[in-house]
């Protein structure tokens, strides 16, 4: 297990507020975002005219690994009943939760956590488990589970997550954390990871690619 047991990654069922925490955190992540451009295929043209006609949910897709296994010889639990189905779960109709549209049940809406400097709120859309070790009783106790999650508001509508974020001039200010790039800060405030120019013109950076924990970033409004 990784140490720092209060920065594993999380998560939350939004329902229920049910959390299945992470043994180990991701080792990568991958985020992925889509515009619709349809081309007016006009006669005579070389190139036809391309029309903006929307953009699709972001999806956050990752591989996590769950593990009871234990070197020392002590009896492994079912890594099924201790952490893959509580995930698996996620995934199943709740019959009390109602879609707006069919008015039928639906699975929870959820959120991916980790640490205190980002989140990721949305549906999950695919997940897909592996077995990896098994007790000679053939009990399951390492397990890897693919999981994707689809974005279900529209962050750049609404109050921004980062916790210590404020308000200066009807502009916004971002306190910088270790990691964090301009593409990652304009994901989170704009929704689109091609707007970090904008904040490096307002904060008249050079040095784009090197940003101080704890500095301070006006994010100019879109």
């Amino acid at each position: 297990m990784q140490s720092g047991q209060n920065n594993r990654a999380t998560i939350v069922n939004l329902e229920t507020k049910e959390e299945i925490q992470c043994g180990f955190n991701p080792n990568t992540y991958t985020f992925d975002k889509k515009n619709s451009w349809p081309a007016d295929q006009k006669a005579g043209g070389n190139v036809p005219q391309a029309t903006f006609g929307g953009g699709s949910p972001a999806t956050l897709t990752m591989e996590l690994l769950f593990d009871t296994y234990s070197d020392d010889g002590a009896k492994a639990e079912d890594v099924r009943t201790k952490y893959t189905d509580k995930l698996w779960a996620l995934m199943m109709v709740d019959p009390k939760l109602k879609d707006k549209k069919s008015k039928k049940g639906r699975p929870p809406r959820v959120k991916f956590m980790w640490g205190k400097t980002w989140s990721f709120e949305g549906v999950i859309t695919s997940l897909t488990q592996k077995f990896t070790l098994f007790l000679d009783t053939g009990i399951p106790v390492r397990a890897t589970v693919n999981v994707t999650f689809q974005q279900s508001k529209d962050e750049a509508a609404l109050a921004k997550q980062n916790p210590t974020s404020g308000g200066i001039g009807g502009d916004r200010v971002w306190t910088v954390t270790e990691g964090d790039t301009l593409a990652w800060i304009a994901y989170k405030e704009y929704g689109d990871t091609s707007l970090w120019r904008l904040i490096a013109e307002a904060n008249n950076l050079d040095q784009v690619r090197r940003l101080a924990p704890g500095s301070t970033l006006v994010i100019p409004n879109g």
